[in-house]
């Protein structure tokens, strides 16, 4: 596929949004089987947007179980969504039956006290009625998020809950030719970001200044949902690195880099690191640090294979001791094995100077694990 064209047509095959959603559901409903569950409770948003292919509101995808979904056997997924956003679910996505869109019944996770334990009940028995529908009652109920609140009335409503978080990576880990292409699409996206960063940096310009020219960039682009952040550090700023932008002006000489935290098209993620040396040319010790930081990088991806667990990609670098560097692997961030080809490794490597404050740079590159 790879065109990069961003709407459809009626001459060309694109994404097929149809396929994907189908795809994506079957993978979930075949891992959760495959993990003896009948019934799948999603409260973390980007499960949520996996098994449902529905969009929220930034606000409420700032914590889990502000909305939520249940997956139950064959039958489609049932959404419990935050007030009348059900009634645009109804309008925007035909897929979810009417009668699966549900109120959500929502509590500060953590939250302790009367109030919080009312709610806690009105959402099991929602839950519990809907798994009886679906002839799923009294199996066992995999969840991706538990609170205090939820494991003592699941408990006394004798619901069975299990790890519902690792069917869901594994369903997530492989992605289809649609899903492909719209990393393609999200990488290109963030290569147009970089380049209008580039065209716009220039000595006297505060960090904030060019945060907001991106950020402003990025929203003109068709099917862009979300920019987690624009960060530029510049100068000082650079290390430690403090992942922030401030009004502090970009100097001649100085590095600065422009990472690209989680912009998101059409639900799928990037986040994209660069660095650039602004109005000199880079000094032989910038130069140096730059080296290193892709020596480390492309020692890591040199290591990304079927098998290879994070620990080992890690030990291409030094200790975090001596410098700070990151990686993930799939669909979510955290230490494990590389499961299948199609996996990818986002890798990043970010050495220092020896005094803080002088030079930080970052450099990161995904690297995706074919057959």
């Amino acid at each position: 596929m790879a065109n990069f064209g961003m709407v459809g047509l009626d001459w060309q095959q694109r994404i097929n949004w149809d396929r994907l959603r189908n795809y994506r559901l079957d993978r979930a409903r075949e891992r959760m089987k495959a993990h003896g569950l009948g019934a799948m409770l999603l409260m973390y948003d980007e499960n949520v947007r996996y098994v449902t292919g529905t969009l929220t509101p930034g606000w409420n995808r700032l914590k889990p179980g502000l909305r939520y979904a249940l997956l139950c056997g064959d039958d489609p997924p049932v959404l419990f969504e935050q007030g009348d956003l059900g009634a645009h679910i109804a309008r925007h996505s035909p897929w979810i039956p009417k009668e699966n869109i549900c109120w959500s019944y929502a509590w500060i996770k953590g939250a302790a006290g009367p109030a919080s334990l009312q709610q806690v009940n009105k959402f099991t028995n929602a839950i519990a009625k809907e798994m009886k529908k679906s002839g799923v009652q009294g199996a066992k109920l995999g969840v991706d998020f538990v609170d205090i609140n939820i494991i003592q009335v699941f408990k006394d409503a004798k619901i069975e809950w299990a790890d519902g978080m690792t069917p869901m990576m594994e369903a997530r880990a492989i992605k289809n030719v649609d899903e492909q292409e719209c990393m393609r699409m999200v990488g290109a996206i963030g290569d147009a970001a970089h380049w209008e960063c580039m065209k716009f940096l220039k000595p006297g310009l505060t960090e904030n200044k060019v945060t907001a020219h991106i950020m402003e960039f990025l929203y003109s682009i068709p099917g862009m949902e979300d920019v987690e952040d624009v960060i530029v550090s510049s100068g000082l700023n650079t290390w430690p690195n403090w992942r922030n932008f401030s009004d502090r002006i970009i100097k001649p000489g100085d590095i600065v880099f422009m990472d690209l935290a989680a912009l998101t098209w059409n639900g799928y993620k990037s986040c994209y690191y660069r660095t650039y040396c602004v109005g000199k040319e880079p000094t032989q010790e910038q130069n140096d640090y730059y080296a290193t930081a892709l020596k480390w990088l492309y020692d890591s991806i040199k290591a990304v294979k079927v098998g290879t667990t994070t620990r080992e990609i890690a030990l291409k670098w030094p200790s975090a001791k001596e410098a700070w560097g990151g990686q993930s692997v799939g669909p979510r961030a955290r230490p494990g094995a590389i499961r299948s080809a199609g996996d990818l490794a986002h890798l990043v490597a970010r050495p220092s100077g020896r005094d803080q404050g002088r030079n930080g740079v970052r450099a990161r590159d995904p690297a995706r694990q074919d057959a």
